[in-house]
């Protein structure tokens, strides 16, 4: 089978694992565990995956230097995106999250002026000021009726710091991402993350009944940790390396698809004229965000 093809198969496998995600986290959340001894699990589950399989490749010291800034990108790509992204699910609904997380790219835009001083064109700043409008359109009017949804308006923003948490852990860890072999960074990135994540989450594993948690909620933290975090991981990883980056980032726009139509399947969310309309904002604004000069493409591939 022809290698292009076998990596959108699996970056769609990816995508759908992250679509399903928002619901299969929801319904453990928070009845059963909360979202901090929750991300517990997942952090220190994925550092044991990733470490186990750092084993079985060629060692490669990480310069000194480079510590400090895989710890900063540790903290914005695995702490505050994890925790604020899992409390935020916790409070709102799996539809409002994942619409949400499409924001991440214009966040990667906004880090990068910032941080790299790359110029944004009128067209991006249109795009961003856009996408914002949805953010904030559904932060403040995206309540929901949904009995699992506490207090929406402070999950969604949660989950809006989560995709800027994020935005930001992909500019700070590009250079890292190239200088490593990515199981090598990988694994330092979720060992520095659960070191952060511990003083968050001891609380909330001490209240964790585990013999009253179904078998089914155990296969969900199972499915979060090892397909969600690390299946997705390596998947992203063989489409990056075939694909083009703008052809995997296209991806992210079926995340929302994916987790409306399993969550309208299983029950878990519905439908309102909020999310609709900022779904439609957000979208706008991420397409003029991402969409690329013809000639800024040929340049690339040079």
């Amino acid at each position: 089978m022809d290698k292009r093809i076998v990596a959108l198969i699996a970056v769609s496998i990816a995508t759908l694992i992250y679509g399903v995600t928002f619901t299969i986290a929801k319904e453990v959340m928070p009845l059963y565990i909360k979202p901090y001894a929750f991300i517990f699990l997942r952090v220190s589950g994925a550092t044991i995956v990733f470490w186990t399989a750092g084993l079985f490749i060629k060692s490669q010291k990480v310069a000194k230097e480079d510590y400090k800034k895989i710890l900063f990108a540790s903290f914005f790509g695995i702490t505050l995106n994890m925790l604020a992204f899992f409390k935020g699910l916790s409070l709102t609904t799996p539809i409002s999250a994942s619409v949400m997380m499409v924001t991440s790219p214009i966040m990667v835009l906004i880090f990068s002026s910032i941080l790299i001083k790359k110029p944004i064109e009128k067209q991006k700043i249109l795009g961003i000021f856009i996408g914002l409008i949805g953010a904030v359109l559904l932060i403040t009017y995206g309540s929901s009726n949904n009995a699992n949804a506490t207090n929406s308006n402070l999950g969604n923003f949660l989950v809006f710091i989560n995709a800027a948490s994020y935005g930001l852990y992909l500019v700070l860890a590009k250079n890292l991402i190239a200088k490593y072999h990515p199981i090598v960074f990988v694994k330092w990135l979720y060992l520095f993350g659960l070191i952060f994540v511990i003083p968050f989450s001891y609380n909330e594993l001490t209240e964790v009944v585990w013999q009253e948690i179904p078998t089914k909620m155990y296969l969900n933290i199972g499915f979060v940790v090892i397909f969600t975090t690390c299946v997705t991981y390596l998947f992203n990883l063989y489409g990056l390396t075939k694909l083009r980056p703008t052809t995997v980032s296209v991806f992210i726009y079926l995340q929302p698809v994916i987790a409306t139509i399993y969550a309208l399947i299983v029950g878990s969310d519905s439908l309102s004229l909020v999310k609709i309309s900022a779904t439609i904002i957000i979208f706008f604004g991420v397409f003029l965000v991402t969409k690329q000069v013809k000639n800024t493409t040929k340049s690339l591939k040079t």
